[in-house]
């Protein structure tokens, strides 16, 4: 079973924990906005795509198609996204693993480092509010 019972419950958990981080974490948005990004996560499992525009503030969010061309693209299934944001999943091991797959020149994803950390931490407290109780990673790993 998936962590997300559907591409709307993915879209509206993904909104608010991006919402929150532009609202009650302005340092890591600044953050954001110096690496002059257009950032496109594409999720499998349930089907979603969003894309966040760095390249000004306020940060921009787009759920679903998108015509901005990014500069850096994550292709990953939302349970993978979802054990990497709990800190169950190194991002590193996910990529390393072909879990997920990056589109655009690596060095760029660099800037993912600091927005996880963020994210990590903001992203129980926005699944108890949808109450989200998922299992735990267990050790026959993921499957993409």
């Amino acid at each position: 079973m998936s962590v997300f019972s559907s591409s709307e419950q993915a879209y509206a958990v993904m909104k608010t924990l991006l919402d929150r981080i532009k609202e009650k974490d302005p340092k890591a948005a600044q953050q954001l906005v110096n690496s002059r990004l257009i950032l496109r996560l594409r999720l499998r499992q349930p089907e979603a795509e969003i894309t966040i525009n760095v390249r000004h503030n306020p940060l921009e969010f787009e759920y679903g198609h998108s015509s901005l061309r990014p500069d850096l693209q994550l292709d990953v299934s939302a349970d993978a996204l979802h054990y990497i944001l709990t800190g169950q999943l190194r991002f590193s091991k996910v990529l390393g693993s072909g879990q997920l797959k990056l589109h655009g020149p690596v060095w760029k994803a660099f800037v993912l480092q600091d927005l996880l950390r963020h994210l990590q931490a903001l992203y129980p407290l926005v699944l108890r509010e949808y109450g989200i109780d998922p299992p735990p990673l267990t050790s026959s790993g993921l499957h993409g």
